[in-house]
């Protein structure tokens, strides 16, 4: 079962462990990375408090009329809410679908670097929605907790890689990152689900780590693995879901592979049903070249990408016409 192949990882023994405790965790991050591409984090340190708060500031936000969110309307990729119609994951694997079943209101980096092409492109400011003011410190002391885990969890893999502990790390000086809040509403809102169309369709997500705060629901989390096919994602309440994306793969040379999932269409059994996720992609700085690792780390040789070239094509590709 996918379970068995995506463990909980508690970060104790690799903040405070000695070496034999860190060399476990190591290894076992490793394993996993190849099984699946997903990880449960506990020991993370976010107090469950703070994700619940988000999310009773975020759906405040998302039950307003549609009149309401329409000025804060955006495209995939920018800053502001993605309505209905606005993304379909499967495009990125190339299968076309009908539009993911969900609303998001999307944050991004935005601390300029002091390039203005670099800048007006990837650290733009970020939109704040006026009708729920509670969110904006909610959301900046999460954003400090998701980044200082991430360069974490990158130091972790590089060690299980047997590399330098900043092997990655030392091309996040000053990385471009996504944070979505993700809505799912109930059936009553959505309709019934067109063929092939999930809250989110099938994909991997597109840069080194992503760190997710998910609520369990029966049209949830769905992993894909080659030994298990499609499974419920396992679940533990004290628990961060992290997987690599594309970079962090052709990275490793598909020692790693990203970490294909899927969020299931509202579920018959209980229409109504309405998640949040707290989702945080992590990236790398602007225009990192990002080159396979070779034998005996990597498996496989993919021509070098620029990270950010690599990255707007993926944008590019989930961004759909959103419906009037």
């Amino acid at each position: 079962m996918v379970g068995s192949q995506v463990p909980v990882i508690d970060l104790g023994p690799w903040r405070s462990g000695g070496a034999p405790a860190r060399a476990r965790t190591a290894a076992r991050v490793d394993e996993a990375l190849r099984a699946a591409g997903f990880l449960l984090v506990t020991g993370h340190g976010v107090d469950p408090s703070l994700p619940a708060r988000i999310r009773d500031a975020a759906r405040t936000f998302f039950r307003l009329p549609a009149a309401a969110k329409e000025p804060y309307a955006v495209t995939v990729g920018d800053r502001g809410w993605l309505g209905p119609g606005a993304e379909a994951n499967s495009y990125a694997e190339g299968e076309p679908s009908p539009p993911d079943l969900k609303e998001s209101w999307s944050f991004a980096a935005d601390e300029p670097t002091g390039d203005p092409a670099v800048d007006a492109e990837w650290f733009r400011p970020n939109l704040w929605p006026a009708e729920v003011p509670e969110l904006r410190p909610l959301v900046t002391e999460y954003l400090g907790l998701m980044r200082a885990l991430s360069d974490e969890l990158l130091e972790l893999l590089a060690t299980a890689l047997g590399l330098e502990q900043d092997h990655f790390t030392r091309h996040t000086s000053h990385p471009t990152w996504g944070f979505n809040l993700n809505w799912y509403p109930g059936a009553e809102i959505v309709g019934p689900p067109l063929p092939g169309q999930f809250r989110i369709g099938a994909h991997t997500d597109f840069g080194t780590v992503t760190v997710l705060d998910r609520q369990l629901g029966s049209g949830g989390l769905q992993i894909h693995t080659d030994a298990d096919g499609w499974q419920d994602a396992p679940y533990d309440p004290a628990a961060l879901t992290v997987n690599i994306g594309d970079l962090m793969a052709r990275w490793t040379g598909d020692r790693w592979r990203a970490g294909r999932h899927r969020v299931l269409p509202p579920p018959g059994d209980a229409p109504a049903e309405e998640l949040i996720s707290l989702v945080y992609f992590y990236e790398c700085d602007p225009h990192t070249r990002v080159e396979s690792l070779p034998a005996p780390v990597g498996r496989a040789v993919h021509p070098p990408v620029d990270s950010h070239a690599y990255l707007r094509g993926k944008l590019d590709s989930i961004t759909m016409t959103p419906s009037p």
